[in-house]
């Protein structure tokens, strides 16, 4: 794996510079402002390449960009990258410096026990990285769990609606401003929807989270309002989010309310859960959201606890892990966990480390 950054004047411009190099062989990494006002990209690329060509291409330089932090989240080419992932991992270069840790069933139980993973998937788990053959507990534990989970990051510069549910409390709205402020910086017009006009202050953070980001606010609180409101966004070639009221999708009943929703035509649901709630309960809601008709899960609040059975449980039993994010602000990154990644964060924070696990 090779890594190279590219500056320009915008991200839309850096993308196409990427994309004219590189193709699909390669996954964005890292973005972040440059100080001229433009857009640094960091890219990871199995792509071999000549030794004279630098590790910099500077593009033009110009105009502002809508910034994000480091450790922004894969915009587009994950996928080619997820395949060959522990494939790579299983003969790490002798170069390496992470400390290795021989693989233990117990201490591995052990651990996932102290994060409060639910017990059926913990011996799973366990089971699956023994069979792996691997000595290494972060790499036994990432061949294990890449058997249950996918990472399904979002091309948020090609999606054309999103639709967001989930229990109350899990942070759908705050989910919604973060996948707008990421649209944005991937040079996409936003329309920010709400459908939850009676829930307490819910149009006032809508409104207050497109005006920080330049995008445009509507309230539709029956289907035909969003549906006219959608049609809309496609004509204007805009990104339409939909922040819904709170349910649980465990209940058959107000689950059915939603499926219409959820079968509404270029409309991808999202699922949100919190990793702050009871593993159990989490792994059940997870699953329901996909049976409901969720392509992806987001799961907030990383960053309000340091026990990840929830996590776990949800990148297990859902349909699929978009983002986890880890603070409640708007230009938190949302990022995107590989089973390796999330090996290393459940292996450090149950280890002790949880100060050092930060972007794992």
């Amino acid at each position: 794996m090779q890594l190279k950054t590219y500056l320009a004047k915008d991200m839309k411009t850096a993308l196409a510079n990427v994309r004219a190099e590189l193709g699909t062989d390669a996954v964005i990494i890292a973005t972040e402002r440059a100080k001229d006002g433009g857009v640094m990209v960091r890219i990871a690329t199995e792509r071999k390449t000549d030794d004279d060509v630098p590790e910099i291409l500077q593009a033009e330089m110009g105009g502002a960009a809508w910034g994000a932090g480091p450790n922004a989240p894969a915009l587009d080419f994950s996928a080619r990258y997820h395949d060959g992932l522990i494939k790579r991992l299983r003969e790490p270069a002798p170069t390496t410096t992470r400390e290795q840790r021989r693989f233990d069933r117990a201490q591995l139980l052990g651990l996932l026990g102290r994060h409060r993973t639910p017990e059926t998937i913990a011996h799973e788990l366990a089971q699956a990285a023994e069979k792996s053959g691997l000595s290494d507990m972060t790499l036994a534990l990432a061949s294990a769990l890449d058997k249950r989970m996918v990472a399904k990051p979002l091309a948020l510069d090609e999606a054309a609606a999103l639709l967001l549910i989930g229990p109350n409390g899990a942070g759908k709205s705050a989910s919604a401003a973060k996948l707008a402020a990421h649209a944005r910086l991937a040079g996409r017009e936003v329309v920010l929807i709400a459908a939850d006009a009676s829930g307490a202050g819910a149009v006032a953070r809508i409104d207050t989270f497109a005006e920080h980001l330049g995008a445009k606010a509507i309230v539709a609180e029956h289907s035909d309002g969003i549906v006219k409101a959608l049609a809309d966004a496609r004509a204007e070639d805009a990104l339409a989010i939909i922040d819904t009221a709170g349910f649980d999708p465990r209940n058959a009943k107000a689950r059915t309310a939603f499926s219409a929703l959820t079968k509404m035509n270029n409309v991808e649901t999202i699922g949100i859960v919190s990793a702050c709630g009871d593993a159990e309960e989490i792994g059940e809601i997870a699953q329901a959201l996909g049976a409901g008709g969720a392509n992806r899960i987001i799961v907030t609040g990383l960053d309000l606890t340091h026990r990840l059975g929830a996590l776990a449980a949800a990148a297990c039993f859902g349909p699929g892990l978009a983002y986890v994010t880890r603070s409640p602000f708007i230009a938190g990154v949302l990022e995107t966990l590989t089973p390796l990644s999330l090996a290393r964060t459940l292996i450090e924070t149950g280890t002790g480390n949880a100060d050092q696990d930060g972007a794992q």
